[in-house]
Parts: structure tokens; C-alpha cells; sequence
């Protein structure tokens, strides 16, 4: 486990408590759920004129991540509507005229979730180097016609929300989770949501899920050696059965028939037997 400190210029606080960045829910807005992301057309099905609430300005993004810069930490923030993403990006481009865009880059700032993006946030996540900390099940369970996301947007940004597809095409490093609680621990399950997204326009191929959800993951907290099994890598891994079979080395988590393929596919996913955590093991099905 890894902590993050969730605190405006908390970067020493951070340090002294042993996290690996001064971020995570460090809320640059709300939730869609509540209409409290901040995005810059209105809410559909809310008070009229209504866009949700930005809590922090580009000024103060600026300074946290010159804070991160000072003591050499990771810096993040929660951003999920666009007007907020477009606040911390902002931010990014007035702390790059002081420590300049190399050095943003080095130190993979992290932003959570993403959801509601456009090509010019995108091109600044390539830009800053900004790990892109997504949850492909948000669109499985809100995506789409008729569900939360389309009443809240409209079905025309309901399918160009968690654009994870656009997103791994340009290089944006992405780092997959769950979230949870908000959705279940579910790691195949978001491999295939990320490759069977509402939108086939921003699906990804299941091994570029698969890489995200982990080696993605293990870069996000700069430990680059980490998420891979190979000669000289850490025998961190886990034992899976595999009831649909394995192709290319990976479960198959997508049906034959493409016309089943989508967020309710029914190919039953891999379920876990055992993991290990460099060398140890620490769970096995069965074992108390």
C-alpha cells in the first residue's frame, strides 16, 4: 500500500508522514453523481445554468505543485469535469514558467479519474507528463444510453467521457483502479470495461488494459522495475483460473461473437487463486 497526502502545500506533511506524493483526493471539484463536478456546459437534469463547484484556482494548483518541486515529491489532484481539469492544467502551465515542463514531467503528477475530457486537456496530460488515474467501470455502470452519465450530460458526452481509448493513443500514461467502494474490486472486469467501453471509438486493446491495471500502476508511484514477470523483476504476481481460456499469453475477457462484446459481456472472468508479493505468498485459495 501506498499513501498519498491529500493537502494544498502539504507536500512536507506528506513527507513526514511517509506517503509517496501530496495528492490523491485532493479535490479540484466534485462528483458527477452529484453534480458537483465542475464542467463547463450545464447540468442537463439539474438546477438550471448549473455546472457543479471548482474548490481550488489555477493560482493555487501552481503553488502546490511548486511545493511538491521544493521537497521532490508527487503531486495530484481529483479532477472529473473539464472545467476543473482545465483549472489544474492551468495550473501546470504557470508552475512550468517556474521550474520548467522537464521537470513537471520527472516527478509524473498524477490527476484521478479524468472523466470528462477534450483533445486539448488530452494534449496537455501528453504535455506535463500526467498520469491519468482512471476507472474503466465508471463507464461500465454509468456510461452509455439511459444511465447516469446521459441524464446528467447528454448522450453525446456520455460517450466521450473516460476517453481512456484517445487517451492511451496520443501516450498518456494511464494507471487503472477500482475506486473502491464506489465500484468493487474488480480487475478483470475493468480490463475488459476499458476494452469494451459504450464508445468502440475509445476502447483499447486488452493488453493495453492489462498494462495499465499493472505495470501502469507501479509507474504511477515511480517504481519502474515493479508490475512486470521477468529475469531479475520482483516475483510479485498473481495465480488466476482462466474459465474462458488464454490467448496471447493473457485470460480472454471478450466473447468470440463481437456483437456480444460491450460492458455486459458474458465471458466469465478469470477468479483468483493465489498472489504473491516478491517471493512471499499471501494469499492461496483454501489456505487459512
Amino acid at each position: 500500500v501506498y499513501g498519498y497526502w491529500g493537502e494544498l502545500l502539504g507536500a512536507a506533511k506528506a513527507r513526514e508522514l511517509g506517503a509517496v506524493g501530496a495528492g490523491g483526493d485532493l479535490f479540484a471539484d466534485g462528483a458527477l453523481g452529484s453534480r458537483t463536478a465542475h464542467v463547463s456546459a450545464a447540468y442537463l437534469d439539474g438546477e438550471a445554468g448549473a455546472c457543479g463547484h471548482g474548490y481550488v484556482s489555477a493560482e493555487q494548483v501552481r503553488d502546490h505543485l511548486l511545493d511538491c518541486a521544493a521537497h521532490g515529491l508527487q503531486g495530484g489532484f481529483h479532477a472529473i469535469g473539464d472545467a476543473a481539469i482545465g483549472t489544474v492544467l492551468e495550473g501546470f502551465g504557470m508552475a512550468a514558467r517556474s521550474v520548467g515542463v522537464d521537470r513537471l514531467r520527472a516527478a509524473r503528477h498524477r490527476v484521478e479519474h479524468a472523466e470528462i475530457m477534450s483533445k486539448a486537456l488530452i494534449a496537455g496530460f501528453v504535455e506535463y507528463g500526467i498520469v491519468a488515474s482512471m476507472q474503466p467501470a465508471f463507464d461500465r455502470l454509468w456510461g452509455g444510453a439511459g444511465r447516469m452519465y446521459e441524464s446528467r450530460l447528454g448522450l453525446a458526452r456520455s460517450l466521450e467521457s473516460n476517453p481512456m481509448g484517445a487517451m492511451h493513443g496520443v501516450g498518456v500514461a494511464l494507471a487503472f483502479g477500482s475506486d473502491s467502494p464506489v465500484t468493487p474490486l474488480d480487475p478483470w472486469g475493468s480490463v475488459r470495461a476499458a476494452a469494451a467501453h459504450h464508445n468502440p471509438a475509445q476502447r483499447m486493446s486488452v493488453r493495453a488494459a492489462f498494462a495499465a491495471h499493472t505495470r501502469g500502476g507501479w509507474r504511477a508511484v515511480h517504481l519502474d522495475n515493479e508490475g512486470v514477470l521477468a529475469l531479475g523483476a520482483p516475483a510479485t504476481f498473481a495465480v488466476w483460473d482462466t474459465p474462458a481460456g488464454v490467448e496471447r499469453g493473457l485470460p480472454v475477457v471478450l466473447a468470440e461473437d463481437p456483437e456480444l462484446r460491450g460492458p455486459e459481456d458474458p465471458t466469465p472472468l478469470p477468479v483468483c487463486r493465489a498472489t504473491v508479493l516478491r517471493g512471499d505468498v499471501i494469499y492461496q485459495e483454501g489456505s487459512s
